[in-house]
């Protein structure tokens, strides 16, 4: 029976929602228990955050001042050195699974599944490839330990409810010296983070320049959501490229994305098509966006927003 660990994703003392999705991935195994593992300076209150989760068996802390900050070459000789007691172990296909999971499947000298978005058994799996364009079938040997990434747009937040029992945990891991935390550059915002909120209003090209996207984080606000732009609008200068969406970008599922002024070029669509409900607004009734879109509107997005404000 398959033993999977979670390696949890947190920031701020709060647990990451791509955590509880990571869950539910490890869930379609079936496996005989699932394990959390927060790592963190102190990691009391993510560590009982992730003990509500459903179906979470232990949580694992593992407190240790060099965890304060998210450092793959950190972190990863600890997950490894916990992993060994484990069949799989997953993490989330974000920024920081992507950095960290590559670490821990070297030091334990297995190749890794990347962008796990089904599960055919304990190691079968399926993972898109060609921009989403195509899915393949992956099976990882089953004399090793599974290590994985899960594509967070394709697994819904494991339900809440648990009550799993919270253990400090202690491994025996040489921490690197050549690699140190020295300090984090990043934008602010009291707007949703991208790749967790439920509703994202983006914009294209077609918004014209950075000063008329004041337009697109309007509508945003109006509805509580957080602000994505394509890959055209960041390399225009529009926007900071943390907001991209797409195949080079941020993959997302929101329960609602509306695509104003972007044309719907293949990288962009990758980022978006696990959404539950696509909006798009375009003047042009061509534009590919509108082939995926559930509801599309054909017109001047500078006369189509500032009515949908009045509106909301």
């Amino acid at each position: 029976m398959a033993k999977i660990l979670v390696v949890a994703e947190h920031l701020d003392g709060k647990l990451n929602a791509a955590t509880a999705k990571t869950v539910a991935a490890a869930q379609a195994l079936s496996p005989e228990a699932i394990d959390v593992v927060v790592l963190a300076a102190d990691p009391a209150g993510v560590a009982a955050e992730a003990a509500q989760i459903a179906s979470v068996g232990k949580v694992l802390t593992i407190a240790n001042a060099a965890n304060a900050h998210a450092v793959a070459q950190v972190q990863a000789p600890q997950v490894a050195a916990l992993a060994k007691n484990y069949t799989h172990v997953f993490g989330p296909s974000t920024t920081f699974g992507k950095d960290l999971m590559p670490c821990v499947a070297a030091l334990l000298g297995v190749n890794q599944v990347s962008d796990l978005m089904a599960v055919e058994g304990a190691h079968t799996f399926k993972r898109p490839i060609y921009a989403g364009n195509a899915i393949i079938t992956v099976e990882a040997p089953a004399d090793q330990i599974v290590v994985a990434t899960v594509r967070t747009a394709s697994w819904p937040e494991a339900a809440k409810g648990g009550s799993a029992a919270i253990e400090a945990a202690s491994v025996d891991a040489a921490l690197p010296a050549h690699t140190r935390y020295v300090g984090l550059a990043a934008g602010k915002s009291d707007r949703p983070d991208l790749q967790s909120a439920k509703r994202v209003v983006s914009g294209g090209r077609g918004v014209g320049s950075e000063e008329n996207f004041k337009i697109v984080y309007s509508l945003a606000d109006k509805l509580g959501a957080a602000v994505g732009a394509s890959r055209a609008a960041v390399d225009a200068g529009y926007v900071p490229n943390e907001l991209q969406v797409g195949q080079t970008g941020k993959i997302i599922a929101p329960e609602l994305y509306v695509a104003v002024g972007i044309s719907g070029a293949i990288q962009h669509l990758t980022g978006i098509k696990d959404a539950g409900t696509i909006v798009a607004i375009n003047k042009d009734g061509d534009a590919p966006i509108f082939e995926i879109a559930d509801i599309g509107l054909v017109g001047d997005l500078f006369a189509i927003l500032p009515e949908l404000e009045a509106a909301l």
